[in-house]
């Protein structure tokens, strides 16, 4: 290349330094050009030769470069045989706007209580004379999913935030939320360490409702870390413990962040082409350090839920109970367990469940019909009268899918709850929901 680029720069050089004709006889003049001619057809024939060897070169990097695109393509087949894509990176989530309407009948619900974002059961007031009715409006269920998996390596881990929590701010300007940890796990094959659902909860049985949770008395709820194995149906965990705890004579909730072993569950699964089914059994040490000393009590429970597929539509339910129970139920509706004069602890036995009738009118509206319970067989003569007797709920909604992304939802949903005094309360709720989900 160097050479021909010498050539040319020759050539115009020797064009611009041609001898003046002006005084010369024209035979001389015409050996000049003579000359020149002779002289520039060597320079023309070097320089094509020069261009054809180069055009040459050039043809062959080509032809090497053509050859290492083959074998490169080839290695990049071979190598995807063998493994996956490599690292997969997910960012998933949905914003969630909610605007209710609620009438409490026996009082109002205080500002700061989690009543006025979601439905909680312990917290319907109850024993008022007057009414009360609330506007509220929040985007607190917005959440937002990272997941990361490695297929090849059978290896996942998943970070899940929303702004339940209810910290950092207020109403007055900004209405800022803080973010709050919902999961936060790693799984490698059947192995699953960090914080997700109970093993003892079966999500796929929870309705869709507008409102957080829905069928709040009658369904399992808790989110935990634990280390959880999975093999086939079968799954087995060890979760962390706490105990909530009743005073003697009634007063207000002990945690006692006491325990000695984790919680143990026992979960088996099965599909079919009907729908699914879940058993769970739950077994505890509760525990409170005391006047005498540490206390313990063994607890157990067991959790039926399951989902009936009828044609396009479904029927999802669940059945809970036990001895101490507790946290597990309801939104901890009752403690574990209740302190006797000793300072000794009793379990408190509680039962709940929900049934629901999910319907889809056509491709773009559904709607779902739930109902709830919750009951406790509370000692009275140990947590006194104002500890929750029963709560119920029924719930219907109507959903609009206006593309795969957004949906809109209107439910109603009507609440009562009863304590040991016979004093009761109900809520009537309106809720709307605008839902983007990315």
């Amino acid at each position: 290349m160097a050479t021909r680029h010498l050539g040319i720069m020759a050539l115009v050089m020797l064009l611009a330094s041609a001898p003046a004709f002006g005084d010369a006889s024209p035979g001389e003049r015409e050996r000049a050009l003579e000359e020149r001619i002779e002289s520039l057809e060597r320079m023309v024939q070097q320089l094509l030769d020069e261009r054809g060897e180069a055009h040459a070169e050039d043809e062959a990097v080509r032809g090497e470069m053509e050859q290492l695109r083959q074998e490169l393509a080839a290695l990049e087949a071979r190598d995807a045989e063998k493994t996956p894509s490599g690292t997969e990176f997910n960012f998933t989530g949905f914003i969630k706007h909610d605007m209710m309407y609620s009438r409490y009948s026996a009082g109002s619900a205080p500002p700061n209580s989690i009543l006025r974002d979601f439905h909680v059961p312990a917290a319907i007031p109850v024993g008022g004379e007057t009414s009360a009715t609330d506007f509220d409006t929040h985007i607190r269920e917005t959440r937002f999913i990272f997941d990361v998996q490695r297929p090849e390596d059978d290896l996942q881990a998943h970070l899940e935030f929303d702004f339940s929590a209810g910290t950092g701010g207020d109403e007055r300007l900004t209405n800022t939320t803080s973010p709050n940890i919902r999961h936060a796990f790693l799984r490698w094959n059947d192995l699953l360490a960090g914080q997700t659902w109970t093993t003892f909860f079966n999500v796929g049985a929870l309705p869709e409702n507008i409102d957080f949770i829905g069928p709040a008395e009658g369904t399992i709820f808790v989110r935990q870390a634990q280390l959880r194995y999975t093999n086939g149906p079968w799954q087995f965990a060890l979760e962390n413990p706490e105990t909530t705890v009743t005073p003697f004579g009634g007063g207000a909730r002990i945690v006692t962040d006491t325990a000695s072993i984790p919680d143990l569950v026992a979960r088996y699964n099965h599909d079919a082409d009907w729908g699914q089914f879940s058993v769970a059994a739950l077994g505890r040490q509760l525990g409170i350090d005391g006047v005498n000393g540490r206390e313990r009590e063994t607890a157990f429970a067991l959790s039926l839920s399951g989902r009936f597929d009828v044609g396009q539509n479904d029927i999802r339910w669940m059945v809970s109970g036990g001895p101490g129970i507790g946290r597990y139920l309801g939104l901890n509706t009752a403690n574990e367990a209740v302190l006797d004069a000793d300072g000794r602890l009793d379990t408190i036995d509680a039962y709940g469940g929900f049934l629901s009738y999910r319907h889809l009118w056509n491709d773009r509206w559904r709607s779902n019909f739930t109902l709830s319970a919750f009951s406790a067989d509370n000692d009275t003569d140990l947590t006194g009268m104002n500890v929750t007797k029963s709560a119920e709920s029924a719930h219907v909604n109507l959903i609009y899918q206006a593309n795969p992304h957004l949906r809109f939802g209107l439910e109603y949903q009507h609440a009562r709850r009863e304590i040991e005094s016979g004093d009761s309360g109900n809520m009537n709720r309106l809720q709307f929901a605008t839902i983007y989900a990315f």
